[in-house]
């Protein structure tokens, strides 16, 4: 059943980012999909056939509002990724107050160490400066 639902959870996932990549051709597609009725109900020169806009400032429209969402949703992802950052840079749970410290007057401690082995002095016999006589 866990594997079922990270299987639909990553489907899901693949299909909005498909999706998002999509929008435009999927604009145009809908664009010569539906242009008659486009041309008749949902162009703005639609009173003023001279113009020969057939649709494509309707077309013009849909494509830039949909580049100003794209726009808004990067600046909204950028937005939420430096709070994100800054968030995480947060070691205190208070925004204002600055972290307080208080020093403890500790007794220092003391120790003492005694080596267990005995240096021998056979490498001070081997390793000395010649000797000039």
């Amino acid at each position: 059943m866990k594997d079922f639902s990270r299987q639909w959870m990553a489907l899901s996932l693949l299909f909005l980012m498909l999706v998002k990549a999509w929008v435009m051709p999927l604009l145009y597609l809908d664009y010569e999909l539906r242009r008659d009725y486009i041309i008749k109900n949902l162009c703005v020169n639609r009173n003023r056939p001279q113009l020969r806009c057939n649709g494509k400032c309707y077309l013009a429209k849909r494509l830039a509002d949909s580049r100003k969402q794209e726009e808004r949703q990067a600046e909204q992802s950028f937005m939420y990724s430096l709070l994100v950052q800054v968030a995480e840079g947060w070691d205190h749970p208070t925004l204002f107050q600055p972290p307080q410290t208080q020093v403890l007057d500790l007794p220092t401690p003391s120790y003492s160490y005694t080596a267990s082995l005995v240096v021998s002095t056979a490498v001070d016999d081997i390793f000395h400066p010649p000797s000039v006589a």
